[in-house]
């Protein structure tokens, strides 16, 4: 009998537990896993969350069932199993994690070798149907399971981003939101020339403090208000597997995602020279801008880390970001980091001899952008062709990359589809001018509002 499981997504399994997600279905996943990715041996770790050991409990008894060598290397981070993948040179990796959804939820997020991601269109629909199925054999030797450490090894390659002696003294407030991220500053700490002033540090899967998810406005007041009180010089929050960082100024300012995209663009071929660069369409001009006066190239892809570290595979990109905080290095297996983009910001303080305030003003100011806003709406679909057929007249482009691009002579947009909901996310941006922007933004609202 097939059961069916709502926990699979387009990239990864997330549920409520236990109802769409418990440790019979763990086990079951496991046991699809070895059946479609056939490792041999598989790295495992857990997140925060309170079921976060018995479901890695259940997911490692599926594995081994079949034959799997596991190790486990604890308590992480997403990115601490993509390292420790490509590190030890294994056959796969399984974070159980649910990141910032709310704390009776729970997940994991799949790797093969070389932390290549597994996806719907890779490999996760076929182990969604074969847990499904749950008609599996036990194979006739068990899998062996041991405990590995590769916190060390991960705090080393993290500091290489770095220049350590050319550091300066900053004040950072960082918030881990009791996630997974204050056990690797704590790690990091002692490395560097900084002084932490921590909240919510400790690791918590009751969320005393809300769920870890600093894109929604409610959670950045506490890091504002801190940095401002400490006078300090930057500000730090994650999200709860720490495969994110959003940034604050000294201001206490949220900095929006986009603009982080064209520092750390920045970072790389100041360093590095010429190299090419991955970016997601919603916001683009700041991007290419950057990334074509330094010699580079600037790759186009559809939003997305399966898309995003695809397309970086294919043109050997240095660097991916995408808008929404999810930064990816070539060096770091293509994957996406929390840590990484933090330390780079310090070190092109350093460089530069300028706030990140200074950094970012001068590129908010040569490509101004509304940020992402959320409509929810009945018929997204009739709404862009609508859109489309309004703005596409005589504009300079019109792409669907993923959703609707229009470039006009002194400004553009993006207006996409939720994939899970009827939401319509807008992206609106100018080149140097900001009532523009703004009256654009304001026109396209008006006409989504009466969608």
């Amino acid at each position: 009998m097939t059961d069916a499981l709502t926990c699979f997504k387009a990239y990864d399994v997330r549920g409520r537990i236990p109802d769409q997600l418990n440790e019979d279905i763990a086990c079951r996943i496991g046991k699809a896993y070895a059946a479609v990715i056939k490792p041999k041996t598989v790295v495992v770790g857990h997140d925060i969350r309170l079921t976060s050991e018995a479901i890695k409990a259940a997911l490692v008894d599926g594995l081994c069932s079949q034959g799997v060598d596991v190790l486990d290397i604890g308590l992480c981070g997403t990115e601490e199993i993509y390292f420790a993948t490509s590190h030890l040179g294994v056959d796969g990796g399984i974070a159980v994690t649910a990141s910032h959804n709310p704390k009776d939820y729970n997940g994991m997020k799949f790797v093969r070798a070389e932390s290549k991601p597994i996806s719907g269109d890779s490999g996760l629909k076929e182990i969604e149907a074969l847990a499904a199925q749950n008609t599996f054999n036990d194979a006739s030797q068990r899998g062996t399971y041991g405990q590995v450490s590769t916190l060390d090894a991960y705090i080393q390659h993290l500091l290489t981003y770095v220049d350590v002696a050319a550091l300066k003294p900053l004040h950072i407030v960082c918030n881990a939101g009791n996630g997974g991220a204050g056990r690797v500053i704590d790690a990091l700490e002692s490395h560097l020339p900084f002084t932490f002033t921590k909240l919510h540090h400790d690791p918590d899967g009751h969320f005393p403090n809300g769920v870890p998810n600093p894109l929604l406005v409610e959670n950045r007041a506490v890091t504002a208000d801190e940095v401002r009180a400490r006078g300090a010089d930057l500000g730090i929050a994650w999200d709860g597997d720490f495969d994110r960082c959003f940034f604050f100024d000294h201001h206490g300012e949220f900095i929006e995602g986009y603009y982080i995209v064209g520092l750390l663009a920045e970072a790389f071929l100041s360093k590095d020279g010429p190299q090419r660069v991955v970016h997601d369409p919603r916001l683009v001009w700041n991007t290419r801008d950057i990334v074509e006066s330094a010699g580079g190239e600037a790759v186009q892809s559809k939003t997305g880390h399966a898309f995003i570290k695809e397309r970086m595979r294919e043109v050997d990109a240095v660097y991916g970001g995408e808008m929404s905080a999810h930064h990816y290095f070539r060096d770091f297996a293509y994957c996406d980091s929390g840590m990484i983009p933090w330390l780079l910001v310090a070190g092109l303080i350093a460089e530069k001899g300028k706030s990140l305030a200074d950094l970012i003003a001068e590129r908010a100011e040569a490509f101004p952008c509304s940020g992402e806003i959320n409509r929810t709406i009945s018929d997204p679909k009739t709404l862009i062709n609508t859109v489309e057929a309004s703005y596409g007249h005589g504009s300079r482009r019109v792409e669907y990359v993923d959703g609707l691009s229009i470039d006009l002579d002194d400004w553009r947009f993006n207006l996409r589809m939720s994939n899970t909901e009827p939401v319509v996310r807008l992206n609106v941006e100018s080149r140097g001018d900001r009532d523009l922007m703004e009256r654009k933004t304001a026109e396209l609202l008006a006409m989504i509002d009466q969608a």
